[in-house]
């Protein structure tokens, strides 16, 4: 960790500026790194297990898997910092081992219910229920841990999700111009590293590639810059919605 600290001081790197000289092929930095995270680690790994994790649980090993999963997949087109890139991965990860392991005991019941006549029936639908309403759970938390890295994206460029929603296109055009231009955005790699590096908009050079006003951008700006980060990003359920308003 020393020899770590020493690296960060020396030439003043960020983490993630870090995190890129590990994917050029540091080992040891990168297990340095992973050392010095694992309380971050077990935090993240805990707040979804609802209760304390320790290096010795199955959990945290899965944790560690994800973050070091993390570093390796993360880019500055992520649209936010290592750490909340990382959270996001890790508890992923985590639910879907917890939603794993809780489906084996409801298989095991039932076949142990096989057998008993006039009862099987009941505890098969029982059952079913049990894992439809868990499955469904899970879900509602990953769309969850999906809006709270979507609102820490989208205050690296001083907005907020409530803007976002009062300030979305009212009109079906509007919104599938605004939809085309973040599009044409996220494809253009000089483009995307404007918006991502500089925090800003490229409207004079977005108005030259596609067949859009500059005023309809301007006006749209936010919305745009939204759309673009979830493109960009690691993001499961709100690209379906963006696939949604695409294909309408």
């Amino acid at each position: 960790m020393l020899s770590l600290l020493f690296k960060l001081g020396k030439k003043k790197r960020t983490l993630e500026e870090t995190v890129l000289q590990i994917q050029k092929g540091d080992l040891h930095l990168q297990n340095e790194l992973i050392e010095q995270y694992k309380p971050f680690v077990a935090k993240t790994v805990s707040s979804v297990c609802k209760r304390y994790i320790s290096e010795t649980d199955d959990e945290f090993s899965i944790g560690l898997i994800a973050f070091n999963d993390a570093i390796e997949k993360y880019s500055t087109d992520k649209g936010s910092s290592l750490l909340a890139f990382a959270e996001l991965v890790i508890k992923r990860k985590v639910i879907d081992y917890i939603r794993k392991e809780a489906r084996h005991p409801y298989t095991v019941h039932l076949e142990l219910q096989e057998h008993e006549e006039g009862e099987f029936s009941q505890s098969k639908i029982e059952s079913d229920l049990s894992i439809e309403e868990y499955t469904k759970a899970i879900e509602q938390e990953h769309r969850r841990e999906e809006i709270i890295y979507f609102q820490h994206c989208l205050s690296d460029f001083q907005l907020t999700f409530a803007e976002i929603v009062e300030q979305s296109p009212k009109h079906f055009d509007a919104r599938q111009n605004a939809m085309l231009v973040a599009t044409e955005l996220v494809n253009d790699e000089k483009l995307r590293n404007i918006l991502f590096t500089k925090r800003q908009l490229p409207v004079k050079q977005l108005e030259a590639k596609v067949s859009v006003s500059r005023k309809t951008i301007e006006r749209n700006r936010k919305y745009i810059i939204a759309m673009a980060i979830i493109l960009s990003g690691n993001f499961v359920y709100l690209k379906d919605y963006i696939k949604g308003v695409l294909d309408s």
